[in-house]
């Protein structure tokens, strides 16, 4: 099983630390997840390790990406910031190469998952993707020309932080009206669990599902209901549709992609919410009518596409780390003297 081609790629989320070994093509050859630990980073640390070390013992990896979801620094070493885990400034490559014996690279999740649909999956030969990922919060990216646009600091792409709504509903950022507020699984279940608190009889059916348990009203919950065509979770999912399509329209504004990509959980229910993003996108895009419009289509890597996208983004960044020591190690030769004869 050993190739110098595998890297292990880890998605570390709110719930879960999933980790795969992932080859050249893509494709995830094996698999280990974990709960997350609480709220303490070390303990994170010491679980992305255990994943790596398990994954570790029967296939030869070179290189560990992790996919984090929060602000990575430029140097794509240390966590700034993350809304839904208790990472400020925290030296994650050092304290999971601490642990490991291989190299290490963090990497935004939204960022990983945006490469691995750009490289594997529904984005293959884009110029300019924006990737959307819709799970508890909204984590964004940008790949352009092949290279994924972090911004000066590291930490471009956070779309679901823009302020939709002044003075709406908090966010676990610290302000208020942010996107991810409105158009996440949060937002969904948010108001499903709203609607069968108050008692009223539109939610009942939700409220079957789950024997009565407003809290027991997750996403899939939601999902499933509006696939069996309960009216309203769909019109559930509409109204994130809406609030989808409008964000996607300022993006597209800003940013003028040539497709968006929408993954995460809630685009488990396909057309269900993607129908109404495209038409609330073609009422709010600028220029609407006189401008070619981006494609928005659903990601295809599933929940995979952020390990997939950080194992391959690890290989990469080892491949230009030995590029550019040959290159060096070249011009030192050439810059010797030659052997008197």
């Amino acid at each position: 099983m050993a190739s110098r081609l595998l890297t292990i790629g880890v998605d570390i989320g709110g719930t879960k630390v999933a980790g795969g070994v992932v080859d050249a093509d893509g494709q995830v050859l094996a698999r280990e997840r974990r709960d997350t630990p609480g709220r303490n980073p070390h303990d994170t640390e010491d679980t992305i390790a255990d994943v790596v070390t398990a994954l570790s013992a029967e296939y030869d990896a070179v290189a560990v990406g992790i996919g984090a979801a929060g602000f990575v620094d430029a140097s794509r070493s240390s966590v700034l910031f993350a809304p839904h885990l208790a990472w400020r400034h925290e030296p994650l490559r050092a304290g999971v190469e601490r642990r490991l014996s291989m190299p290490v690279v963090v990497e935004n999740d939204a960022n990983a998952a945006a490469w691995a649909e750009w490289r594997f999956g529904a984005a293959v030969g884009e110029t300019h993707l924006l990737c959307v990922n819709l799970g508890t919060g909204i984590g964004g990216a940008l790949v352009i020309d092949g290279v994924v646009e972090r911004g000066k600091f590291g930490v471009a792409g956070e779309f679901g932080h823009m302020t939709m709504v002044p003075g709406g509903h908090r966010c676990e950022c610290g302000n208020r009206g942010c996107w991810e507020q409105y158009a996440s699984g949060n937002a969904l279940v948010r108001e499903a669990r709203e609607l069968a608190a108050s008692g009223s009889p539109v939610a009942q059916a939700l409220l079957e599902r789950t024997d009565g348990d407003v809290q027991a009203i997750t996403g899939p919950v939601v999902t499933e209901a509006a696939k069996d065509g309960d009216p309203t979770a769909i019109e559930l999912f509409e109204e994130v549709g809406r609030w989808l399509g409008l964000g996607l329209a300022n993006l597209a504004a800003a940013c003028d992609p040539s497709c968006f990509v929408i993954g995460g959980g809630v685009s488990e229910a396909g057309d269900l919410l993607l129908g109404p993003a495209r038409d609330a996108f073609r009422r709010s895009l600028t220029g609407r009518g006189f401008r070619p419009e981006p494609r928005i289509v659903r990601a295809e890597l599933g929940n995979e596409a952020g390990l997939i996208g950080a194992a391959d983004l690890a290989r990469e960044a080892r491949s230009i780390i030995r590029r550019a020591r040959r290159r060096i190690a070249t011009k030192r030769l050439a810059a010797r003297p030659a052997p008197n004869r």
